[in-house]
């Protein structure tokens, strides 16, 4: 059946949570998980100010979850392929509101709260015929729309277009409204992820939780491709495998400095360091001093890279910048004498880093004699 337009109610009891749900990380959707475990597993999805939402004003028939009917534990049940949340969050204020062993803050909201029936007896919703039917839907909201999954749910979605509906990056791109580019990559750096837990033996996908998004963007720099050895151009064949047999051991080291493991944190935190990381793997001593070490320290890295020149070189256009501005107004305080104190001190700094580097001092020295 084609999605329909009738729209429908049903109890909560037969409404069934989506154990494949994009949102649930890969062994968790694979595992047949109970109801029960699905719905604990979204236990911190915010699921809280939805059911305020419901005490204040019910359940609005414009938020109407999308159902699909399937075979789940051995019988046909309806099946709620978007509204998931919403759904989770019915399920823990029945359950509260039934007294039941549920997180206090869930008791806290029915405590002295009356609350109606027809919230759980009439759930709107409106049926499709297949997951397939509302992919488009579900790729404009939740990959590149305003309800936005985080950035492994979003590329494990489109691995999942290309691995198994065998579609190409650009028919991804035009049915989830997203860019080519944007597409690939993702692709390649979920690949990435599952060539990690497939070959590397000290490896866990639970490192990486929350830090997916670190690694997407280490892939752009021209450190990591070239330190691994992978094209983030590649077309699907290629991407299945996206670090060569060649490159393993350098594939297990990249794992451990992003991510960490049981002993060691990763080597850096701050994702705005990605572009830093990058450079340090342009670098052959930083390199060898990250692999030669157990612990080894991120700055002291980068200023093996020779990173933080472009850095100190940006303080100093900025100094100089400045000390024009001063120049073409000091004239006019030549009597201040915050101002001939701040010069003084700016005098001092400007002779050691002229003791750096003496042969400007020599240059300078010429200029000023020939004047």
């Amino acid at each position: 059946m084609a999605i329909s337009t009738k729209l429908q109610y049903a109890k909560l009891k037969d409404l069934y949570l989506d154990a494949k749900n994009p949102r649930l990380v890969r062994h968790q959707a694979e595992a047949d998980l109970s109801q029960a475990e699905v719905l604990d597993l979204m236990s911190d999805w915010v699921l809280e100010e939805l059911a305020v939402s419901y005490l204040e004003s019910g359940f609005w028939t414009h938020e109407a979850l999308l159902v699909v009917e399937e075979k789940l534990y051995g019988r046909p049940h309806l099946v709620v392929v978007e509204g998931n949340r919403r759904l989770a969050a019915l399920k823990y204020l029945y359950d509260a509101d039934q007294g039941k062993d549920v997180p206090q803050r869930w008791k806290n909201l029915v405590e002295n709260t009356p609350v109606s029936r027809e919230l759980f007896d009439r759930i709107p919703y409106i049926q499709v015929g297949t997951r397939r039917e509302i992919e488009s839907f579900l790729g404009f909201r939740h990959v590149t729309g305003v309800k936005q999954w985080p950035a492994e749910q979003k590329a494990q979605y489109i691995t999942k277009l290309i691995d198994e509906r065998k579609m190409s990056y650009i028919e991804v791109m035009r049915k989830i409204g997203s860019t080519t580019p944007a597409v690939r990559q993702n692709y390649i750096s979920y690949r990435l992820l599952l060539q990690m837990e497939d070959s590397l033996d000290d490896f866990s996908v639970e490192y990486a939780q929350g830090r997916f998004s670190v690694m997407y963007l280490s892939l752009r720099t021209q450190g990591v491709q070239t330190y691994l050895n992978i094209d983030i151009s590649a077309d699907p064949g290629a991407a299945q495998m996206p670090v060569p047999k060649t490159h393993l051991d350098a594939l297990a080291k990249f794992a451990l400095w992003l991510f960490g493991n049981q002993q060691q944190p990763p080597l850096f935190t701050d994702s705005r360091r990605v572009d830093d990381f990058g450079t340090i793997l342009e670098n052959s001593e930083a390199i060898r001093y990250l692999e030669d070490n157990t612990r080894p320290d991120f700055d002291y890295a980068f200023q093996l890279a020779g990173g933080d020149e472009s850095n100190i070189a940006q303080l100093l256009n900025e100094a100089a910048t400045n000390v024009k501005i001063v120049l073409s107004r000091v004239h006019h305080y030549k009597n201040s004498e915050d101002i001939q104190r701040e010069t003084e001190i700016l005098g001092i700094d400007v002779q050691q880093l002229l003791n750096v580097f003496p042969s400007i001092r020599q240059r300078i020295q010429v200029k000023e004699g020939e004047n």
